[in-house]
């Protein structure tokens, strides 16, 4: 006859201590990252290569990179939620930067007419509603 033997009560514990934190460690991820689009930022505190981009989204360009315009998939899931093609990313140029850097402005709705756009400097990690 085999003998069935029960986990400590020690363990038990030491395990059900280890999910708890590990579970409070990802909640914690999830609630850093889901607070963004209710931060504002206002047009004339956007740097100045920011306002630039601002007024060729809203004349129709042209636009300095060939990406511009590209649908922006908000995968980050940090945007409000709509069906894909709503948002469009247009870079920012950076000084001294050797690429596109990591500043993009998204425009939601009609490109140039919907006063919808999000301002991130720090490539999607999080974004500022841009206030008109």
């Amino acid at each position: 006859m085999r003998q069935v033997i029960a986990p400590s009560w020690h363990a038990a514990v030491t395990r059900y201590c280890l999910l708890f934190f590990v579970g409070l460690l990802l909640s914690m991820q999830v609630l850093a990252r889901s607070a963004s689009p209710s931060d504002t930022i206002s047009v004339d505190q956007l740097p100045p290569q920011a306002q630039q981009t601002l007024m060729l989204i809203k004349q129709g360009g042209p636009f300095p990179y060939a990406k511009d315009g590209a649908v922006f998939g908000n995968y980050e899931g940090l945007l409000p939620k709509q069906k894909r093609g709503y948002y469009h990313e247009f870079t920012v140029k950076t000084p001294r930067s050797r690429n596109r850097g990591a500043r993009r402005i998204i425009s939601g709705g009609a490109i140039g007419s919907s006063g919808e756009y999000y301002y991130t400097d720090n490539h999607y990690e999080t974004f500022r509603r841009i206030q008109e």
